[in-house]
């Protein structure tokens, strides 16, 4: 696997997905009970901007750079932009913070966090970033296993009914990976069926995507959202034009949340007047 997600750390694409991580978390949150967290494919965990891969590509001057010199006003919005201001304050001022590292940040003191990362230097560097802190695992394994060694997770003598799943592969496959994906999600539900699962997916030509809605939403789950944000209009495969996110058993609530964060998102980011946002519910037996 050759991808390295530093080249596109704080693109448009980690903007939707870690907002929408910061929300999922912080309204899991509301209840006492402790979470377990595992990141399938959650890379180093910390990126610096002005490093060589990210200066290379330049494609968090189209991202988290925009939202930075002006942000629109939303309690989730300010949210993030907090949350990557600390990373900076911790780490410097071009650091920007991966989704362990965000997972980290959002999660209380009596929740655990499992992170996955199939590639060895980036397995290392995750492991170093983390090493002070008691509740996140490293493990060096592919993500997709991981879920069936983890789940339903259990740490000493705890067992953890509430939690999170985020699977963020690279789609290195391209559509073969969609398959792998829900694949995955089946599996992850048969094992642990009342948590949520996030699922990142890039769109180039969004039609191509129907048969991957399809398996969606005939998942063993109450509810299936999916979540998504064009910077561009989706008329080209050879470039990703935005991304999206399948929500499994969303918690209450956060299709209200997002609802409203996607067209601030598509304004303050698009990069042409097709630049569009949506929210669908491809199941729901919870309404």
């Amino acid at each position: 696997m050759n991808y390295r997600h530093a080249f596109h750390a704080g693109n448009h694409a980690d903007v939707l997905k870690h907002v929408a991580l910061l929300v999922l978390c912080d309204a899991l949150a509301v209840k006492p009970a402790p979470l377990f967290a595992l990141d399938t494919h959650a890379g180093r965990g910390l990126y610096p901007l002005d490093g060589n891969s990210a200066l290379r590509t330049g494609e968090a001057e189209g991202g988290i750079a925009r939202l930075l010199a002006e942000a629109p006003k939303h309690p989730a919005i300010a949210r993030y932009l907090g949350a990557v201001k600390a990373c900076r304050a911790e780490h410097g001022s071009a650091a920007y913070p991966g989704s362990p590292w965000l997972l980290a940040h959002a999660l209380r003191a009596d929740d655990r966090i499992a992170a996955c990362e199939l590639q060895p230097e980036e397995a290392a560097q995750l492991e170093h970033n983390f090493a002070r802190d008691p509740r996140m695992a490293v493990h060096q394994r592919d993500g997709y296993a991981a879920m069936k060694a983890l789940l339903p997770p259990k740490i000493g003598a705890t067992r953890y009914n509430r939690g999170l799943v985020l699977i963020d592969p690279p789609y290195e496959a391209q559509l073969e990976e969609f398959d792998t994906a829900i694949g995955a999600l089946r599996e992850g539900l048969g094992r642990w069926p009342q948590a949520c699962y996030a699922l990142w997916y890039p769109i180039k030509l969004r039609r191509s995507l129907q048969p991957f809605y399809r398996r969606a939403a005939a998942l063993p789950a109450k509810s299936v959202l999916a979540v998504e944000l064009l910077v561009r209009a989706d008329d080209s495969p050879l470039r990703m034009n935005g991304s999206g996110l399948l929500l499994v058993n969303p918690p209450y609530q956060v299709d209200q949340t997002l609802g409203a964060v996607l067209p601030l998102l598509s304004k303050a980011l698009g990069e042409t007047p097709a630049a569009s946002s949506q929210l669908q519910w491809l199941a729901r037996t919870d309404a």
